[in-house]
């Protein structure tokens, strides 16, 4: 579960509030529709810790999104009007 949701959040992660509501359903779902899981209780239990791997690969997606934003603003094109 917690590589499957990671790289899930991770590829996803531009979209992170619908990553997010993805992650946090879709996986419980899966598991309840496999049977693995029966009650509400462990239901919730599955959303929360799919919610929390998802938000972890949407931070790292995120963070390095920022990180490339910020680069690409410091390296300024040569200033042409002042030759």
């Amino acid at each position: 579960m917690i590589p499957a949701m990671l790289l899930f959040g991770l590829v996803l992660g531009r979209w992170w509030k619908t990553c997010l509501v993805v992650g946090a359903l879709g996986w419980p779902l899966f598991l309840w529709f496999d049977n693995i899981i029966e009650s509400p209780t462990e239901f919730l239990g599955a959303a929360a810790l799919a919610a929390l791997n998802t938000a972890v690969g949407v931070a790292v997606h995120q963070s390095l999104l920022h990180l490339f934003r910020r680069r690409r603003k410091n390296r300024q094109a040569p200033d042409h009007a002042a030759a």
